[in-house]
């Protein structure tokens, strides 16, 4: 009776050599001579040469469900991506893995990393994306770890990258770690959190299949749309802001942007649309740059501190008019005398502003004279 019971059991059990994942509990080698030992990026190249078509027809038949929990078809759910949209496609997958008594995902992170990346590619195929994004939870570490190791790996063997695993089929996947919030597990979140965001659900529809990932071009676009841009710092921190009446034209180059009184710099953009506040956006330039002096240079170390404390009082319209001209004055006194550029990087933001914002600064002023009167 006991032999029957266990002949019964085997029979039920899932053996071996039908499991996906053969090393969950991390046994074996997790990199990438471990992995094509158990037949991972094995028989990719056929797999492609299937077709998008098929390989979503594929997955339909498989009767594979999504394990977010919907239990969603997993081949219906690729089959919603448009196919002729004229827009990138993106690869978003969801590893951020926050809730509690949930540890599914990260043992195949951690112990299979080149099986999910295989499967990325594969996906990514059948839906025509050639950029794929891992969102994985921030807490993650030893995951991430090996999941970035097994990447450059993958990058190094040509089974990621240009011509991915010889199939034509260029493809990018980049690892982005979460900040721990167990909202942006929820998939629109997600993809806020992915754009820079704050990690909020979207209303749907739109649907993520029809409007994912960078709906807009050029980091998102300007929130509110492009009339609603106030200004933009084209090269960091310290070069001259440009307020949208010259953004609308300039070309964002060496040459143009000097011609307009600003630079290229570290072509860091910042934008700030209109619900900035400008002053006070120029006013913690202005503390980073007292922060950061060395001390050594005495227009560096005296002025960054005044600039700052001035710029302080200017949120509130705290100064009188002539101090506009005063401050001013000041930055091209420290622009151009200091042993290195932090002076001048402290400078300009300023300049920039009263250049173009002034009229907002007396207003401010103005508006404070009438209160104190």
């Amino acid at each position: 009776m006991v032999e029957n019971h266990h002949n019964l059991k085997e029979n039920l059990m899932l053996k071996e050599k039908d499991k996906i994942f053969k090393n969950l509990y991390g046994f074996e080698d997790w990199k990438l001579e471990g992995a094509k030992k158990r037949g991972i990026w094995s028989n990719t190249k056929e797999l492609i040469k299937m077709g998008s078509e098929k390989i979503v027809e594929e997955i339909k038949n498989s009767q594979l469900r999504g394990r977010g929990g919907a239990g969603f078809p997993a081949g219906l759910k690729w089959s919603f991506m448009p196919k002729d949209s004229g827009k990138d496609h993106y690869l978003v997958v969801n590893a951020d893995e926050s809730e509690p008594g949930t540890c599914k995902d990260r043992e195949i992170m951690r112990n299979d990393p080149h099986l999910l990346l295989e499967g990325c590619l594969v996906a990514a195929f059948a839906m025509h994306a050639h950029t794929c994004y891992i969102y994985i939870r921030g807490e993650y570490y030893s995951e991430s770890s090996n999941l970035q190791k097994a990447i450059d790996e993958a990058y190094a063997n040509n089974l990621i990258g240009k011509n991915a695993c010889g199939t034509g089929w260029d493809f990018d996947i980049y690892l982005h770690r979460g900040a721990g919030a167990y909202i942006c597990g929820e998939e629109t979140a997600l993809l806020e959190s992915l754009e820079g965001k704050k990690g909020q659900p979207r209303l749907k529809p739109p649907f993520p299949a029809g409007a994912g990932l960078y709906i807009e071009k050029h980091a998102g676009g300007v929130i509110g749309g492009w009339e609603n841009l106030l200004a933009v710092i084209p090269g960091g921190a310290s070069v001259p802001l440009l307020p949208k009446s010259i953004c609308d034209t300039v070309k964002m180059d060496f040459d143009s942007l000097k011609e307009v009184q600003s630079g290229l710099g570290t072509a860091a953009v910042i934008v700030m649309n209109k619900s900035t506040d400008i002053v006070e956006a120029i006013a913690r330039l202005s503390h980073f740059y007292k922060h950061e002096s060395c001390g050594q240079c005495t227009p560096c170390r005296e002025g960054t501190g005044w600039m700052y404390r001035m710029m302080e009082k200017m949120i509130h319209g705290n100064v009188e008019h002539q101090d506009i001209d005063k401050i001013l004055d000041v930055t091209k006194q420290i622009e151009g005398h200091t042993i290195c550029a932090l002076g001048d990087a402290a400078a300009w933001p300023i300049q920039g502003l009263f250049r173009h914002f002034r009229p907002e600064i007396e207003k401010r002023i103005q508006e404070r004279n009438r209160r104190v009167a």
